[in-house]
């Protein structure tokens, strides 16, 4: 199937026209450097001078300090990615609307973590961000709910409600919903693969998209393993769909020889977006640290996916990704510096691509 559609409909190039000219306004990466070198009030007065200053006076009555800032920042994500989706057209809507399901995932961990663990309502409300199908009045519903198996119950109808409702005795019983977390996701994967695969119009340029994001997140855990030995306990961890079969996976995070388990990965990865994290994992640098530049690399290639297929929903995905990860880093300088953490340490959390090549 073709993805490319250099002559399509005014719509679409309009569209992802417009995601790269806002894909053009995101921080650079001497941006953050800069805050770095900052106080916290001179990074309140900074982020409000940007695009979330709507959102930060719009909130400024309710709440102050770090918490106006980070709360105007997950609504202005929340709200930019509706936004997004009012302006994409066609199967671009589609499938947008299907990869910010995961939104629904977060936004449900967070309300089933936080009333377990006796969080109030308001403070679980205060880190949720609307941006999937569940908005901010249903989010609104479901924390008002005094157990969760109503909450559960009224997500009757959900895509993924199936999996809510057969993982949460054990997890609530256990206290960990990470099996409920690895089985949403599995099933939210599932979702996408079947969408992409649908011959909807641009279907194989959103299906890069997804094999992408199995293979990052399917390597991070095998980087998280390794040494482990119970292979059935990996393999229950692990994502289907990707470039790679669960026994491949496994066999990777068994491998003695790290140079061979990089060797054998690159063979099936032909691209030079991770070479990075592959010198990292050889010089054994700290997981965290694997994670990020992982991250990184997701975004180099999504960003080269999105030059070869430029009137697809690979330009759409991209801006919606690299939104997100500024968000994530302000937030991580805000709280950072709050928390009188070295710059070093904050630059270690954070998520920045410098034009096509990772500065991480």
């Amino acid at each position: 199937m073709a993805a490319v559609n250099t002559t399509g409909p005014a719509p679409y190039i309009y569209a992802c026209t417009r995601m790269r000219v806002r894909k053009a306004s995101l921080l650079p990466h001497e941006e953050y450097m800069r805050m770095l070198n900052m106080e916290l009030p001179e990074i309140a007065r900074f982020i409000e001078e940007t695009n979330y200053k709507t959102e930060i006076d719009e909130l400024a009555s309710s709440f102050s300090g770090i918490d106006l800032m980070e709360i105007g920042l997950s609504w202005n994500l929340a709200k930019e990615y509706q936004r997004i989706i009012a302006l994409v057209p066609g199967h671009l809507k589609a499938f947008t609307k299907s990869y910010l399901l995961k939104w629904d995932i977060l936004n449900m961990l967070t309300i089933l973590r936080g009333k377990n663990q006796g969080v109030s309502a308001g403070k679980i409300k205060e880190i949720l961000i609307p941006a999937g199908s569940l908005d901010k009045d249903s989010l609104d519903k479901l924390l008002a709910e005094d157990s969760t198996d109503r909450i559960i119950d009224s997500l009757k109808g959900h895509m993924l409600y199936d999996v809510f409702e057969q993982e949460i005795a054990a997890a609530v019983e256990s206290g960990s919903f990470s099996r409920m977390e690895n089985e949403l996701y599995k099933a939210y994967y599932a979702i996408l693969i079947k969408e992409s695969k649908s011959g909807v119009r641009g279907g194989h340029a959103f299906l890069k998209y997804v094999r992408l994001d199995i293979d990052t997140k399917n390597l991070e855990t095998v980087f998280r393993v390794k040494g482990e030995t119970d292979t059935e306990s990996i393999r229950n961890l692990l994502i289907d769909g990707g470039s790679f079969s669960a026994d491949e996976l496994v066999r990777f995070s068994g491998m003695e020889n790290i140079d061979e388990m990089i060797d054998s990965v690159k063979k099936r990865m032909k691209t030079g977006s991770f070479d990075a994290v592959f010198e990292a994992v050889s010089e054994k640098k700290p997981v965290q640290e694997l994670e990020v530049g992982l991250i990184t690399a997701k975004l180099a290639e999504m960003d080269r996916l999105s030059k070869l297929y430029p009137m697809s929903v690979a330009p759409i995905l991209l801006y919606l990704e690299m939104k997100h990860y500024e968000v994530t880093n302000l937030r991580a300088i805000a709280r950072g510096k709050e928390s009188n953490l070295p710059n070093e340490n904050i630059k270690a959390c954070m998520v920045v691509l410098n034009g096509n090549s990772s500065s991480w």
